[in-house]
């Protein structure tokens, strides 16, 4: 089977990342993984760029985690595809299939309301997930859920837990929604357990990973290292 990371966060891009592209994408070749997509916070959430800056700009620095991953992973030989987390208040969504002339073309996304943002996304082609969708926290003041606006769920996020992630499971079922799986990771080779996507032909791109999971063609999957 070949496994995906599909919920990665790197420095320094994501402010709450503290490893790099490099170390992660060797972490991820050491541990087996045939490929990751980079996720790191969008510029509605945890971005690690001064707010004044343009929005083209921005855009540019969001890109360039994943950008230099191209060449690292060519350098490691693991394949690095290219994801987006948009946030609102805490609540979470993983976006995969829009590229970054897409970002640049549609900078009114910024000016919509999530709901509107995710369906726009959506009749653009894009795979959306909603990430750890009952995380709790003391910055969440309440649980939002999205069961119209969403393909998938993470009913496995690894950095979660078990509580969380049954209920995640249970969501998935009774509206009839992909499930789905990743790490969440942060911290690069300090993350023990870990989560993913798996399939039994190798994903070719973006495109082609969207267009499987929305088939339901691929599979969770959990690995822990301890």
């Amino acid at each position: 089977m070949y496994r995906y990371e599909t919920h990665l966060h790197t420095s320094p891009v994501s402010k709450c990342a503290c490893a790099g592209v490099e170390e992660s994408l060797r972490f991820y070749k050491e541990v087996g993984y045939d490929g990751v997509f980079i996720t790191n916070h969008f510029l509605d959430g945890n971005i690690n760029i001064d707010a004044s800056k343009s929005y083209e700009e921005k855009i540019n620095f969001y890109f360039s985690d994943y950008e230099n991953g191209l060449e690292v992973g060519k350098k490691l030989g693991i394949k690095v595809f290219c994801g987006i987390e948009i946030s609102y208040r805490g609540t979470d969504f993983l976006i995969y299939g829009l590229d970054k002339e897409w970002f640049l073309a549609n900078a009114g996304i910024m000016k919509m309301d999530k709901t509107k943002e995710l369906l726009f996304m959506m009749k653009n082609g894009a795979l959306v997930v909603q990430a750890h969708p009952y995380r709790e926290a003391p910055y969440i003041d309440h649980i939002r859920l999205y069961p119209r606006c969403v393909h998938g769920v993470e009913v496995i996020n690894a950095s979660r837990n078990e509580p969380e992630n049954k209920m995640a499971k249970l969501y998935a079922d009774n509206y009839g929604l992909i499930e789905f799986a990743g790490s969440d990771n942060h911290s690069g080779k300090g993350k023990r357990k870990l989560a993913g996507m798996c399939s039994k032909e190798p994903v070719t791109s973006e495109s082609d990973f969207v267009k499987r999971v929305k088939e339901r063609e691929l599979k969770v999957f959990t690995l822990d290292l301890d």
